[in-house]
């Protein structure tokens, strides 16, 4: 009788041993591999987008509030430098002076001697050469003899138009050209003015208007004075006599313009019936 036997070493195996042999790990020590979750594909992909309109916000920002601004600075400084250099144009074309005069309106006994006051009236003086239009506008006085006006000279029309800034009314009356100089011959005289060539002391001419009637329109009187008097109460002034000098008058309710457009000054009284 044959007794056969086993060698336990090679009847059984260590699986570990056989693992490793086969190049297998240790499927109690491996680590479970799983494939990327969708969910975080998605947050991926949205903090791309994310990041993505940022950066596109971030650029029309800048865009608008850098650049578009720079644009319109560089817009308003080109503006501005056309604005001085219209301004500039239209500087050259004012002129403002200003006459020094005699009121002449005291009895001197002629034992004493009294010195008269030499008052100042200052204005600003527009030309208008190609039309023959003079446009004088007259400040608030320093003293109360008189109101802030504008007064314009049309040759052409051949039509004086004041406007008396207090009332807020025109008052038109035919131009009298022997007072009102030349629109050149003024302006060669404001230059003299400027120049220091001009006679220290002047005096003053007055005169009187009364209104007679007003009137519904003024587009027939020239672009001008339409353009001055548009939109406002305007009358119709007939001139009475040029006074030297005060005299006595009838009471009636009258407002005081004074000013220059000669050598002299010239106060101008328009009154009410």
């Amino acid at each position: 009788m044959v007794k056969v036997s086993f060698n336990k070493a090679l009847a059984i195996k260590d699986p570990k041993k056989e693992s490793l042999i086969l190049g297998v790990q240790d499927p109690e020590a491996a680590v479970l591999v799983r494939p990327p979750s969708k969910v975080w594909c998605w947050c991926f992909c949205l903090g791309l987008a994310l990041v993505l309109s940022g950066v596109v916000v971030g650029g029309a920002y800048l865009y608008k509030y850098y650049v578009l601004e720079m644009q319109d600075i560089v817009d308003d400084r080109a503006d501005e430098m056309k604005d001085a250099h219209t301004s500039l144009q239209l500087k050259d074309q004012v002129f403002v002076c200003g006459l020094k005069y005699f009121e002449e309106d005291y009895e001197f006994d002629e034992e004493v001697e009294v010195e008269a006051p030499l008052l100042l009236i200052e204005e600003n003086v527009s030309f208008f050469e190609d039309d023959e239009v003079e446009l004088i506008k007259v400040p608030v006085p320093e003293f109360a003899e008189g109101d802030p006006a504008g007064i314009l000279h049309d040759f052409t029309m051949k039509l004086t138009a004041y406007l008396d800034l207090n009332l807020d009314r025109c008052y038109i009356i035919n131009l009298n050209t022997s007072i009102v100089m030349l629109p050149r011959d003024f302006q060669e005289f404001l230059a003299n003015i400027k120049a220091g060539m001009y006679l220290p002391q002047t005096y003053l001419v007055r005169e009187e208007m009364m209104i007679t009637e007003m009137l519904d329109s003024t587009s027939d009187l020239g672009y001008y004075i339409n353009n001055l008097c548009k939109d406002k109460d305007t009358y119709r002034l007939q001139r009475r006599e040029t006074i030297l000098g005060m005299q006595k008058r009838e009471a009636l309710n009258c407002h005081k313009i004074r000013h220059f457009e000669n050598k002299f000054v010239v106060e101008t009284l328009i009154c009410e019936p």
